[in-house]
């Protein structure tokens, strides 16, 4: 990853961190790692811990469809790893947050 990507990425994800805030959301936790990935953003909302991905881009392209299906078993391993590293027995969802030309948007619970 160049460090042009690199600080595109991480410019992305303060916006998203303060678009969360904005939207009543607390942050837990940012880049959470494990062996099976990373998580970008964990955040409180009410009683459902949301795992949220961002996905950022400059291009025509919809943002979303850069979470592969390779990318969202890692993402649900990492859940998975997390509740457990926490002993976390919570209501959770996996969020997708969107960040281009048009702005910010959520796309909330994508697995179910």
């Amino acid at each position: 990853m160049s460090l042009k990507s690199y600080i595109f990425g991480f410019k992305a994800e303060d916006k998203a961190v303060k678009f969360l805030k904005n939207s009543g959301f607390e942050i837990v936790e940012r880049n959470f790692h494990s062996k099976f990935g990373e998580i970008d953003i964990i955040a409180k909302n009410g009683e459902i811990l949301h795992f949220i991905e961002v996905k950022a881009t400059n291009g025509e392209y919809e943002a979303i469809y850069r979470v592969t299906p390779l990318k969202l078993e890692k993402l649900l391993k990492t859940i998975r790893f997390y509740l457990m590293k926490n002993s976390k027995d919570e209501l959770f969802q996996l969020d997708v947050l969107i960040v281009d030309k048009s702005g910010i948007r959520l796309v909330e619970n994508i697995t179910s």
